[in-house]
């Protein structure tokens, strides 16, 4: 257990210090995205629109944040592909005594900081434009399971990508349209039901949902905690799966 405690400690300390370093450069890039969308579609296209029941800036932003956590856990995959690559860092984890669980810990750890730190951007750009949400325990804890979900993610499948074209191939074809089309900037109920039940089998669906339900002061779905917290176990133990696999 303490050897497990200070090899996930160890590597999310380099990961923090990485990101404080760069952290004003971080912040200005996680803003630029959130900032467009409320821009262009909360006040260019849906000011004066409403949809269920509420204002469109209020249901643009609690989409905006799941979208980022669903974002900012991914894009571990790509600083961890630079260390493998280019710094090879990865190479010294495998000739430390570091079990893969430590090691994906403290990935998927560092990937919910980073989400946490884009949602507080995008609440904070809310409050600025005067959205006024409830940022509660159940938003939080949603936000916090699909960050968890999407950073295991992102440490297996940077572990079975061979160069940075493969991973920008997974984010277009994979990461963009599940952002766009998992009831991030429109209601899921106004598609047809067929397309529904495709969009049902998308984690990113389930945590919009949850997300915007508490932050409209309502009680979300138990069913879209489960399926995100099921989903994300699973993409954990692929994780660990995956990393074992590469340090033969």
């Amino acid at each position: 257990m303490g050897m497990f405690m200070r090899g996930w400690s160890a590597v999310y300390y380099r990961e923090i210090l990485i990101l404080r370093k760069r952290i004003f450069r971080q912040i200005a890039s996680m803003s630029v995205m959130p900032l467009l969308y409320i821009v262009a579609f909360g006040y260019g296209l849906g000011k004066d629109v409403t949809v269920a029941g509420t204002t469109y800036m209020a249901f643009l932003l609690p989409g905006l944040a799941a979208m980022s956590s669903m974002i900012q856990g991914f894009n571990i995959a790509s600083e961890i592909n630079i260390t493998r690559f280019y710094w090879r860092v990865f190479e010294e984890f495998q000739a430390a005594p570091l079990r893969s669980i430590a090691y994906v810990t403290a990935e998927v750890l560092y990937g919910i900081t980073r989400a946490i730190l884009g949602v507080t951007i995008i609440t904070g750009l809310g409050w600025m434009f005067g959205i006024r949400l409830s940022y509660n325990f159940y938003f939080w804890s949603a936000m916090t399971l699909n960050a968890f979900l999407f950073a295991s993610l992102a440490v297996a499948l940077a572990m079975l990508v061979r160069s940075h074209a493969d991973q920008a191939l997974l984010v277009n074809f994979v990461i963009t349209p599940m952002g766009f089309l998992g009831g991030t900037f429109f209601p899921v109920e106004k598609m047809p039901s067929w397309v529904q039940s495709i969009l049902y089998y998308l984690p990113i669906t389930h945590a919009a949902r949850a997300m915007r339900d508490a932050a409209m002061g309502k009680v979300p779905d138990t069913e879209s905690y489960v399926i995100l917290a099921a989903m994300g176990a699973l993409c954990f133990v692929c994780a660990l799966m995956c990393v074992g696999m590469a340090k033969e």
